[in-house]
């Protein structure tokens, strides 16, 4: 078995999602391979208004700006720093769109060999709006893919 190289790992800033973000980071330090954190996001202006805050849930991050994300991959990236991942290993980026889209664009477009996501999104209305993370980023990932139970 080859050691992975480039680990990604996806986060919308729940507790749960960090618990996916520090198994990510045990596995690439373990592996002295890179670390991406990143998050999808919609901005501001094009949400819905179906997409509030208290409709969200209280596992869902708060809007501000037209790219919340910064704010959460800056807090993961932390965290796995945190953890022992080397500060030059760690890197962040926000994709708009959609959590499964952006994910797997993101893993091609970054040669990502292995894929790291909760299997719980963050409520059952935005799992209801956007779909299955998980499930979806298993069937259409170009790359290993490894679901963190994380309730």
């Amino acid at each position: 078995m080859s050691a992975y190289t480039k680990v990604l790992v996806g986060t919308d800033g729940s507790e749960t999602s960090l618990k996916a973000v520090a198994k990510a980071a045990g596995v690439a330090e373990a592996h002295d391979a890179e670390l991406l954190i990143g998050c999808a996001y919609t901005p501001l202006e094009s949400r819905a208004s179906t997409y509030a805050a208290d409709e969200l849930g209280e596992d869902a991050y708060q809007i501000q700006g037209d790219n919340p994300a910064a704010d959460i991959v800056r807090a993961a990236r932390e965290r796995a720093v945190a953890m022992g991942v080397a500060a030059d290993k760690v890197s962040t980026k926000t994709i708009e769109g959609g959590p499964v889209d952006s994910l797997v664009k993101l893993a091609r477009s970054e040669n990502v060999d292995l894929l790291v996501v909760g299997n719980r999104g963050i409520n059952k209305f935005a799992s209801r709006f956007w779909g299955s993370v998980p499930g979806d980023a298993a069937r259409r990932a170009e790359c290993d893919i490894l679901i963190v139970h994380t309730t």
